[in-house]
């Protein structure tokens, strides 16, 4: 019962939504240019899938290439911040101030500096995810309770030792925070690249729809940016549970 509770009410509120959603443009008489109901997004879909496929196969390969840089690099500077203090006290409120740049305006900047293609699209993912993992993952690394620290003190322990066995588990829950807040980002940093540098990638297909006054096709490109948003993010949760199942049974 629990199971089918957990799947079937976000099922259910997401029906009900498309039934509203559906309900609405047909009693109020909205046309499809302003705001098409969901057979004519479905109408869209089925007259390119082909294309819309492939533009979803860019934005994944560009979202999943640049989560993953984010995460090898951040989870590496976390470990080194946390384990050299001097060296964080100096680092942080670098990171900080880059962070607080706002991404929509370095996006055409990489361009000029990349070029076209998928490096710029790649490197804004990279930027916009790397910050939520660092943090997390430092709040974690520095939350470890002290009578653990004094239990692997008296047992001997190196300091890599009591790190990989007892700062790095305790940490995990918390980095995970950091990797789905990171991922649904990715997916954001992605698009916005895409937007300023349409040569693929859903993205690029909102904004030559947009163009092109295709409105059907422009909400089909964002079901599907919608669909591989929470694909991904249920994704890093499964992976979640699958390597930190305590996790879970403490926060029950």
């Amino acid at each position: 019962m629990t199971r089918a509770r957990s799947w079937g009410l976000p099922v259910l509120g997401v029906t009900a939504a498309i039934a509203l959603w559906w309900a609405g443009t047909a009693v109020f008489g909205i046309r499809s240019f302003f705001l098409p109901s969901p057979p004519d997004i479905v109408a869209a879909f089925r007259q390119q899938p082909d294309y819309l496929l492939r533009e979803t196969g860019a934005t994944l390969t560009a979202t999943v290439t640049g989560f993953a840089i984010a995460v090898v690099t951040g989870l590496l500077l976390a470990v080194v911040l946390t384990a050299w203090r001097a060296l964080e006290r100096a680092t942080l409120p670098v990171l900080v101030a880059l962070n607080s740049v706002p991404k929509v305006a370095v996006a055409p900047l990489l361009v000029v500096w990349l070029g076209f293609g998928a490096r710029p699209k790649i490197v804004l993912v990279v930027l916009i995810c790397f910050f939520p993992v660092v943090v997390a993952t430092m709040a974690g690394l520095t939350s470890t309770p002290a009578e653990l620290g004094e239990l692997s003190r008296s047992l001997s322990a190196s300091f890599w030792q009591a790190y990989v066995k007892i700062r790095l588990p305790w940490a995990m829950p918390q980095v995970f925070v950091g990797l789905k807040v990171a991922i649904s980002l990715a997916v954001i940093g992605a698009v916005v690249a895409e937007i300023s540098n349409p040569t693929g990638g859903l993205g690029s297909v909102i904004v030559l729809s947009g163009m092109s006054f295709d409105t059907p096709l422009a909400f089909a490109a964002i079901a599907l940016l919608a669909v591989l948003s929470t694909t991904l993010f249920y994704l890093v949760v499964a992976l979640e549970r699958w390597l930190v199942p305590w996790a879970r049974a403490i926060s029950g």
